[in-house]
């Protein structure tokens, strides 16, 4: 099993979020690409941003963003 390419742009808007508050979200217009528009509809049905369009991690997503921030880390190190 590898990643595809939906999987890339749900872990792509996943890096989007800051790690240290849970009191700041994403909004995600209408104007942005149509793979970022269906990775976020595809974050909320998977339960872990609380809106259709960004808004904020729930606790799993939470869970998921740092794992996501931490295998960028270890993948493409500074």
């Amino acid at each position: 099993m590898s990643f595809n390419q939906q999987n890339l742009d749900e872990l792509n808007l996943l890096i989007r979020f800051t790690l240290s508050t849970m009191q700041e979200g994403i909004k995600v217009h209408a104007t942005a690409s149509p793979a970022t528009i269906e990775a976020t509809r595809r974050l909320h049905q998977k339960g872990l941003i609380t809106l259709e369009d960004g808004g904020y991690l729930t606790t799993i997503g939470h869970e998921a963003a740092e794992h996501a921030h931490a295998l960028l880390g270890l993948i493409n190190p500074a």
